[in-house]
């Protein structure tokens, strides 16, 4: 009886052992599927990400930083630097697409016919860049360096403006808008060079811009027939 009775006993003490371990150990959860880990897990940025970012402090006046935007996204400073190439490529690749955009605004809102509407386009869209306000904040902030990025040999802003114009000038040949008399290619890249000089003249020479000039100059350009 006494044999029985301590059986009982150690039989109660393992089950409550048993119970105890089982309490201890982490519950699996109802969601601790494949899907659900990955949707857990912490997502990482992208080039997109930083694309937005830069965008934005481009907008606020911020001058980018590749460490502090690094650190913001959650990657390394290689890995922001094997997405841009440069920070002034990245610079150029903002600058670029503003004024892709610029463009595009001003070739919807243009009016007229024929060389008096590709004259309220070019019109409109040097308006439009002389008011950006981020643009010349990052012209007034540092001269040299933005010339640098805007104007140089090597920058992308300036070989991707000559290729939004030649393309705006192509739709213009296409329909029957101007006959240019120079070729495309060279028309595109003086329309910008002008419109460079013009516009930034303050960072060039000291003088202050003068859009209605470099109006009147690309106007000149574009309505000069063969």
């Amino acid at each position: 009886m006494k044999r029985s009775r301590a059986v009982k006993r150690r039989a109660t003490a393992q089950r409550s052992e048993l119970l105890e371990r089982h309490a201890e150990r982490p519950q699996p959860s109802a969601r601790a599927t494949p899907l659900a880990q990955r949707l857990d897990a912490p997502t990482r940025a992208t080039p997109q990400d930083l694309f937005t970012l830069a965008m934005d402090w481009w907008n606020r006046g911020e001058r980018f930083d590749i460490g502090r935007m690094a650190q913001e996204l959650g990657v390394s400073r290689a890995t922001v630097f094997r997405w841009v190439g440069t920070r002034e490529l990245l610079y150029g690749e903002v600058i670029s697409s503003q004024f892709e955009a610029v463009l595009a605004l001003a070739r919807s809102e243009a009016q007229g016919e024929g060389p008096t509407l590709v004259a309220d386009i070019i019109q409109r869209l040097l308006h439009r860049i002389m008011a950006d306000e981020p643009l010349r904040r990052f012209v007034q902030q540092d001269a040299e360096y933005a010339m640098r990025v805007l104007m140089s040999k090597s920058s992308t802003v300036e070989q991707r403006c000559a290729a939004s114009i030649r393309s705006a000038l192509e739709f213009g040949v296409q329909e029957g808008h101007i006959r240019p008399a120079m070729e495309l290619d060279a028309l595109a890249y003086v329309i910008v060079r002008i419109g460079e000089s013009f516009l930034y003249r303050d960072a060039i020479t000291g003088d202050p811009p003068d859009v209605e000039s470099a109006i009147t100059a690309i106007r000149i350009l574009v309505t000069a027939e063969k």
